[in-house]
């Protein structure tokens, strides 16, 4: 399988903050900012792999800066390493200020995709070759967060989390 770029999956999506969608002292609910990286990460997961792809696990989320309403948000997301069947997505949250259209970085995100077939069952995914700095620390990163997240689950031996205990030593 050839490899492909993050920028071959890259996704944005802009929208407004409605009154719907806020809470009581008119911020956006957590659920719904969720709801679109959800969105936006899946067509990620979707064009690296060009398979069917399901939301494993939202792996971090960070919510650093309220978003009110009436606010233009942008979830852009690309996939950050794939591995046999999964991809971890990586995803930046925009705000633009209403007045001088300055974007600042409001939250981000990562979450984990499996690429299955018809039936469900996992398929294999395209490599990721990471063009950019950021691109690759993002891409060395994500085997960390892996091995992390596998031992926390008991799914691997500490002394199988090579990646780790590289940063310890």
């Amino acid at each position: 399988m050839e490899a492909k770029t993050p920028s071959e999956s890259r996704t944005v999506i802009t929208d407004l903050v409605l009154p719907s969608e806020t809470n009581p002292i008119g911020n956006m609910f957590g659920g719904e900012l969720l709801a679109r990286m959800d969105r936006a990460a899946s067509i990620a997961a979707r064009r690296h792999s060009r398979r069917i792809v399901v939301t494993a696990s939202v792996n971090h989320v960070a919510f650093n800066k309220m978003i009110p309403l009436g606010s233009v948000v942008t979830v852009e997301a690309h996939v950050s390493r794939a591995f046999k069947s999964s991809m971890e997505v990586y995803m930046d949250v925009w705000i633009e200020d209403r007045e001088s259209g300055i974007k600042s970085k409001a939250n981000e995100a990562i979450y984990t995709f499996v690429a299955v077939d018809e039936m469900g069952s996992p398929v294999p995914v395209p490599p990721l070759a990471p063009e950019t700095k950021l691109e690759q620390e993002r891409f060395e990163g994500a085997l960390r967060r892996k091995q992390l997240s596998l031992l926390l689950a008991k799914k691997i031996k500490p002394e199988e989390a090579t990646e780790l205990k590289a940063l310890f030593q």
